[in-house]
């Protein structure tokens, strides 16, 4: 694709862009909200009344889900299951932004994500699956995996950070890798987040144009830009050669990130036939006071200056 636009679509791309950094805003302002404080005819100037309630929509949509997972947290943990979920997909296609919605309400201690650097020295010397393995679930656990072993299969594959052979092993091993998994009782769930090409350069260039988050655009993230073809066609075979009745991959359609997130929560809830598990009412237990208890003063050079 041409990295200038023509002309006479410059306007639309440039509303794109906005669209795009509004809701990469929100998804800030999701860590803050809930239904109960929010209402459509907030302050928001830079929405239409469409756009205003579809917002809304998601929200309640969003904090419904997220309710049902922190039941599904409850119940993994009180029934000591063993769950995995690998993230996968182009670059910008949205998988921090699901797995961030996903744990935003859930106990670190039982829903953790992992997502590993480039394998050092000692690790590429190492059997491939083995750094993954130590961070695999024990009973009452989930394991979100941002990026996963796949990335033999992808990243490794199309930057020639391994041999053809090397890749072969994997597609040789990954099955039985992944069926021993599942027959040692880990439940494991493969997403694919699917976009175009059209929306990953979109969303490059949003990223280009806001400075919260160029971070995120790494050489390599732009290199995968030129090389789109040959990522379509890695990820075709991946598809085609690890798609197992023990572990099927499902695809995410991806282009609309709301929509996104929100069909994957729900697919996800689907996978577990779990209940809500009865907990004890909470009684708050009335606080002891003693006469001789004095409290100290802080001292003034250590308060934090209250600047807001």
């Amino acid at each position: 694709m041409n990295p200038i636009p023509p002309a006479e679509d410059h306007g639309t791309l440039v509303d794109r862009i906005r669209q795009d950094l509004l809701d990469g805003y929100d998804e800030e302002l999701e860590l803050e909200i809930e239904d109960r404080h929010y209402t459509a005819d907030g302050h928001d100037p830079v929405r239409s009344d469409d756009e205003r309630s579809a917002r809304m929509s998601y929200f309640k949509s969003l904090f419904h889900l997220q309710g049902e997972l922190v039941k599904l947290q409850d119940w993994v943990q009180a029934t000591g299951q063993k769950v995995v979920i690998l993230f996968e997909g182009r670059d910008a296609a949205g998988k921090g932004g699901v797995i961030k919605r996903i744990t935003q309400r859930l106990n670190p201690r039982v829903c953790r994500t992992v997502a590993l650097p480039a394998p050092n020295d000692r690790e590429k010397t190492q059997w491939y699956f083995q750094r993954y393995v130590s961070h695999l679930p024990a009973a009452g656990e989930m394991v979100l995996f941002d990026r996963s072993w796949y990335n033999r299969a992808g990243v490794e594959r199309v930057m020639g950070f391994c041999s053809e052979d090397e890749v072969e092993e994997f597609f040789r091993s990954v099955p039985e890798f992944e069926r021993m998994l599942v027959r040692s009782g880990i439940k494991l769930i493969k997403y694919w987040f699917s976009i175009t090409d059209d929306e990953q350069h979109l969303r490059f260039l949003s990223r280009i144009h806001d400075p919260l988050k160029q971070w995120k655009l790494s050489p390599m993230d732009l290199e995968s830009r030129r090389r789109w073809e040959d990522y379509t066609k890695v990820k075709e075979d991946m598809l085609e050669r690890t798609h197992i009745p023990e572990a099927p991959w499902w695809v995410v359609q991806a282009v609309d990130k709301k929509r996104a997130r929100l069909n994957c929560i729900h697919h996800l809830l689907e996978q577990f036939d779990y209940h809500e598990i009865v907990k004890p009412p909470v009684v708050l237990p009335a606080r002891e006071r003693h006469e001789d208890y004095h409290r100290e003063p802080v001292p003034a050079e250590m308060i934090v200056p209250e600047v807001y």
